[in-house]
């Protein structure tokens, strides 16, 4: 049986990444997310763990320990990415899943410098970058149109001028006939606004039987 003789470094460092993993996952459960607080930080404690476990057995020489947590994390990190039609959610938090765990490998190398710098830079992304993005959305946000209307042969040129009167680039995906109706599927691109009043022309024509968004 192999003795692990941990030292109070070692201890110091479940103690850092506790904190680390901590900080992250208080963002995260704050925005309500699948994983956090007690999810992140378990998963930034596991990794240093792991790593300082690899690091006695194997002296640092092997890294096979090491490299299966990525792959861990990464089952993890799948877990939290759900896909509903065409629209993707979980990407960020499945993200951060990894580097937590970049970060807590990083504490159990002892790499302390790395790990603070990268935990000040994921709280700049989670927290300062929502601002920019949401800049970008407004300006250039893509949605899925799932739109039914009466069956006429000029039925599609009628959402096609809806479009252009919104300045929205778009791109037909489908088209099927069910019973008497019509149903195209577009995907749409513009500013936040211009779809809000692209919506608001599907609502109000009588020609449009439903949409779906």
């Amino acid at each position: 049986m192999i003795a692990l003789n941990f030292i109070n470094e070692d201890l110091i460092k479940i103690i850092a990444s506790m904190i680390a993993g901590s900080i992250i996952g208080a963002e995260r459960e704050y925005k309500s997310k699948n994983a956090g607080f007690r999810t992140i930080t378990l998963i930034t404690i596991g990794a240093t763990l792991y790593t300082l476990i690899s690091k006695e057995i194997a002296g640092g020489r092997d890294f096979h320990v090491v490299g299966n947590i990525v792959v861990g994390v990464g089952f993890l990190g799948a877990g939290a990415i759900f896909k509903d039609g065409s629209n993707v959610s979980g990407l960020t938090t499945a993200a951060t899943i990894w580097i937590s765990a970049a970060i807590g490998m990083a504490i159990g190398a002892g790499e302390y410098t790395f790990a603070f710098i990268t935990l000040i830079a994921v709280l700049v992304i989670l927290l300062g970058f929502s601002g920019i993005q949401a800049i970008i959305d407004n300006k250039n946000t893509e949605k899925h149109y799932k739109i039914s209307v009466k069956n006429h042969h000029d039925s599609g040129v009628l959402i096609k001028n809806f479009i252009t009167e919104c300045q929205l680039k778009s791109k037909q995906v489908n088209m099927s006939k069910v019973d008497d109706r019509l149903r195209y599927t577009f995907k749409i691109s513009g500013g936040i606004h211009k779809h809000e009043q692209f919506v608001a022309l599907l609502s109000s024509s009588q020609e449009i039987l439903s949409f779906d968004v």
